[in-house]
């Protein structure tokens, strides 16, 4: 039996391939907010994301005739892949990828448990992370969202392995204070 979301993507492929003007609506129907979410975790600023998102729809439109389907959500994962690259481009063309400085944090020894997560909505915890400073940020994503190695990382940020683990811990560390603070100022609501 075939899903639906492999029939929607066949179907959007399919009339890609007839030239159909209608693939790139449906396209952009279905996936304009996935795919939204994805550059949402990359780029902090609401215009910055809105321009990343419009290279990103170029990009998936005069390319698309070069994609090959290879089964359930393999349109979906391309078309992550182009977002994720196009905010890493994006990134480095505004500097924004600077490695942060253990000494310019302010942050308090911490001990190395998890955030009490309870009562945290999935929102939140996005929007914390869209605060995160641009290299943790990335990293953070990379590792924890995309499953993404340090090695890996590191190739795509032109870093060291060492330096993309040591962001992502530091990722963590700001992200746990955040947590703590959100739950300091609910517990007083």
């Amino acid at each position: 039996m075939r899903s639906e979301e492999t029939d929607k993507e066949q179907r959007i492929i399919r009339l890609f391939h007839q030239g159909d003007a209608s693939a790139m609506d449906l396209l952009y129907t279905d996936y304009a907010g996935y795919l939204t979410g994805v550059g949402f975790r990359y780029i902090s600023d609401d215009d910055d994301l809105k321009d990343v998102l419009q290279e990103s729809f170029i990009k998936i439109f005069t390319c698309i005739n070069s994609f090959t389907y290879r089964g359930k959500g393999s349109l979906k994962a391309w078309m992550t892949r182009i977002v994720i690259n196009e905010s890493l481009q994006f990134l480095r063309r505004q500097q924004a990828s600077q490695i942060v400085r253990m000494d310019d944090l302010d942050l308090p020894d911490m001990a190395e448990e998890e955030p009490d997560l309870t009562g945290l909505s999935a929102d939140s915890l996005s929007e914390m992370i869209r605060h995160l400073p641009p290299g943790c940020r990335e990293v953070f994503n990379l590792y924890a969202v995309e499953g993404k190695s340090h090695i890996e990382i590191a190739r795509l940020l032109n870093i060291k392995p060492d330096t993309s683990a040591s962001q992502f811990h530091r990722a963590r560390a700001i992200l746990a204070r955040m947590i703590r603070k959100y739950q300091l100022k609910k517990a007083r609501e």
